[in-house]
């Protein structure tokens, strides 16, 4: 089943990867190595490619060249059938947290267990795991309220609770813009979550962001994307005082030159 040398320590390889809509080039030959257990930020300009990076991982991408490695097997050419079980072990956080609108906040928690597990585990045992989950999560007391009786940062913890909710656990989660519309006193709670996941789940987390904040606390590692490619790569100490142009701007928020070139023209 494709299974190629990996070493133990990485979890997830991106390898040569190039994906291009029409005529524009999203990802240009990107490499990414993700270590067992760690926290890896991924940071840059709107539209350069972060999320569709995410979706390659798990499968809702496939490149156009290049290769994606799980746990040292080869998955971008697995079938919908065989990628199943790499979604067994990656759970994906949406930006916009896809909670279903019609269902309870419980009913939401237990989708994805009621999907994989029909007719091996009892509803029971699914509510179980559920209400550990929201409680993980500190949304317990929450099950019977629907989405729309929630606040933003409500309902990316009920997003988590969603991701971790499998016995066991995910290996790996793949967040896109976790803190996105939050203040940052929810945003704070979001980022220690994450740390949570880490510790006590042992979790590995690729998460996507624009909130410099936030990938300072969470992350062990840093990378700018950057015109289809990785611009910077370091710790985010490292990153912060990255001397190339483009990941300054970015980290101090700064605009960019071609940009304040179009408020001048007449």
């Amino acid at each position: 089943m494709n299974e190629t040398r990996a070493q133990p320590d990485r979890i997830i390889e991106l390898r040569g990867v190039s994906k291009r809509f029409g005529s524009q080039v999203v990802l240009n030959r990107v490499d990414l190595a993700v270590q067992r257990g760690s926290v890896t930020v991924i940071i840059g300009r709107s539209g350069t490619g972060k999320s569709v990076l995410l979706k390659h991982i798990v499968g809702l991408l496939r490149p156009d060249e290049g290769e994606v490695h799980y746990e040292g097997r080869r998955v971008d050419q697995f079938s919908e059938r065989d990628f199943k079980a790499v979604r067994r072990e990656v759970s994906f956080v949406f930006q916009l947290n896809a909670l279903f609108d019609s269902m309870s906040v419980a009913e939401n928690v237990a989708f994805p267990m009621q999907e994989l597990w029909s007719g091996r585990r009892s509803r029971r045992e699914i509510a179980e795991l559920a209400d550990q989950a929201l409680e993980m999560v500190g949304m317990e007391g929450s099950q019977s309220k629907r989405p729309a009786d929630l606040s933003g940062g409500e309902k990316k913890r009920v997003a988590l609770a969603r991701a971790i909710a499998l016995d066991p656990p995910p290996k790996v989660i793949l967040y896109d813009e976790p803190t996105a519309g939050l203040d940052p006193q929810r945003a704070d709670v979001i980022n220690k979550l994450i740390r949570k996941l880490q510790h006590e789940y042992h979790v590995t987390s690729v998460v996507v962001t624009h909130d410099m904040k936030s990938a300072r606390e969470v992350g062990d590692r840093v990378l700018m994307l950057h015109d289809a490619r990785f611009l910077a790569d370091g710790t985010p100490e490292e990153v912060l005082v990255s001397k190339v142009d483009q990941v300054r701007r970015f980290v101090q928020g700064l605009a960019e030159p071609e940009d304040l070139a179009s408020l001048t023209e007449e």
